[in-house]
């Protein structure tokens, strides 16, 4: 292992979470004061102003014609989640959001309290990063909240209350997490390293390396350019059509693209009741959902191939089969938002939309929903968006390879002697691609499985809905659940082991488990 490398790595990711904290600071002078500035975000900002620089001194003996090997790349990309998360937890420890070590100075909280604080802010911040969208930010968690219970003495928007530089903060882990802090280092050490496609590889959730552009970096920079008009244009749109406010706008753009789904207020989507919000959303948040190169050949002209995109028109077709499918079994059930044909169509549209591409956005409590529409929720956690999307899930490209892949045997059986091969998209796909899709849904199968059957034991009182649909959508980076952690719920009322495990099921989520577990191998801290 070449320490060097991943301390370059590190440092200089470090260094990228501190640009979203500046903007955050100067919002948080203008509106909170330079007093609750400097005691929030000023601290986070030089503790990664330091460390960053640390860290890149200590790895400027780096030979840059040395190339990069897999290793280096895939452990720099998943142990660089880590920094970046704890320190972006800081500004929600520090600034109230949960109990921190300026209330247990106040004598307003003991210390166990400030460490329940800590993990409060490790799963907020962990949540946003990876784009699920799971909150714990509740009454029971947050000091804001119970001070203003305290005086008025009623329910409040417990979210809704909070700074709005903190919300601001939320939105903007989401939408650096979205396109992935590593891709944006990308642009700043792929001349300075080599080995840059096995940083590519190592952020799965990057572009599909068949179709990058004539070099890492410049890949890089037209993928972000697109991930940013898309993001302004919608702010815009939602402004100016939507009759949203201009905070709201922002916040809810900055969320959408890297289906995040981070909400300003308790109700989320809810609470605005809009169906021209939905619809604006809903375009959007299909749009993220799409591999992000096929951007760039609508850029370039190449029509035709998008339109013949294998995965694309897949992907498609699921949003357009669960959305059928789940309006259907609402206006025949009768129950909640299927009373009225219309609004059946209108919630099961955009949950398609939001539960298909791991947005978690959500326009009606869907967790109150017929049997076989929770079944196809479920089913949308797992399966995801496309490959090369700020989407999560298993992604729909590994599936219909592993489709493909049954086809295959399936003749094999009947014609032992034909050879046949696994196309897509007109190219073929050797079998060492096939052997990591394979390897890919087998881990997260296992995962999936002893992670159910612990959280089942610490959470007795969860039922098996609950206990499933926590799993899928830690995994699949997607947010709310179904039973007892729907829409309408925050996942507060976990026990404190619960939410440190579905925190990492997050991160393994969103580096799609392979990545992280390289980490495990001996092999990998070899120095050879």
């Amino acid at each position: 292992m070449r320490w060097d490398v991943v301390g370059l790595v590190l440092g200089w990711t470090i260094r990228l979470a501190a640009l979203p904290l500046s903007i955050v600071t100067i919002f948080s002078i203008y509106d909170d004061g330079i007093g609750y500035a400097a005691r929030t975000y000023f601290i986070p900002l030089l503790i990664a102003g330091i460390i960053g620089q640390i860290l890149v001194s200590l790895s400027n003996g780096y030979e840059t014609s040395s190339r990069v090997r897999d290793r280096e790349a895939f452990a720099s990309v998943a142990l660089g989640w880590i920094p970046v998360v704890l320190i972006g937890a800081l500004p929600f420890w520090f600034g109230g959001m949960f109990n921190g070590p300026f209330e247990l100075v106040e004598g307003n909280a003991n210390l166990v309290q400030v460490l329940e604080g800590i993990l409060f802010s490790w799963f907020e911040s962990m949540s946003g990063f990876t784009t699920t969208g799971a909150t714990v930010i509740d009454p029971i968690t947050s000091p804001i909240c119970q001070d203003i219970i305290s005086m008025s003495q009623s329910q409040i928007d417990c979210i809704g209350s909070q700074h709005r530089s903190l919300l601001l903060w939320r939105s903007l882990t989401q939408w650096f997490g979205g396109m992935g802090v590593i891709m944006l280092g990308l642009l700043i050490l792929s001349r300075a390293l080599g080995g840059g496609m096995s940083f590519a590889r190592a952020e799965l959730t990057g572009p599909s390396l068949s179709r990058l552009g004539p070099s890492l970096q410049w890949t890089a920079q037209r993928l972000w350019t697109i991930y940013i008009i898309l993001t302004l244009t919608e702010m815009i749109i939602l402004f100016s059509i939507g009759k949203m406010s201009l905070f709201d706008s922002i916040n809810y753009s900055l969320t959408t693209l890297p289906t995040g789904g981070f909400g300003t207020s308790d109700l989320g989507v809810m609470a605005f009741d809009s169906v021209r919000i939905e619809l604006i959303l809903t375009i959007f948040m299909i749009l993220a959902g799409i591999n992000f190169s096929l951007y760039h050949m609508m850029i370039i002209g190449e029509y035709s191939d998008v339109l013949k995109d294998e995965e694309l028109r897949t992907y498609l077709l699921i949003f357009v089969l669960a959305w059928v499918g789940m309006t259907l079994n609402l206006v025949l059930i009768g129950v909640n938002d299927g009373s009225n044909t219309y609004e059946a169509f209108r919630h099961s549209m955009f949950q398609a939309a939001s539960i298909g591409t791991s947005t978690g956005f959500a326009s009606s409590d869907f967790a109150n929903w017929p049997v076989f529409s929770l079944f196809v929720l479920l089913l949308l956690m797992i399966v995801g968006a496309c490959a090369g999307s700020t989407g999560g899930g298993v992604k729909v490209m590994r599936l219909r390879v592993a489709f493909e892949l049954v086809r295959r045997e399936i003749q094999k059986i009947i014609q032992p002697r034909k050879i046949i091969a696994i196309r897509l998209n007109d190219e073929t796909i050797d079998d060492s691609r096939i052997w990591i899709v394979l390897g890919m849904l087998s881990s997260w199968m296992v995962l999936a499985m002893a992670s159910i059957l612990v959280i089942s034991m610490l959470e007795g009182d969860m039922d098996m809905e609950t206990v499933l649909s926590v799993v899928f959508s830690s995994l699949g980076n997607t947010g709310p659940a179904l039973g007892s952690y729907g829409p309408t719920e925050t996942w507060a009322s976990m026990g404190s082991p619960t939410l440190m495990i579905t925190s990492l099921l997050m991160w393994l989520g969103r580096l799609e488990l392979l990545t992280v577990l390289v980490l495990l191998h001996p092999r990998t801290w070899t120095s050879d």
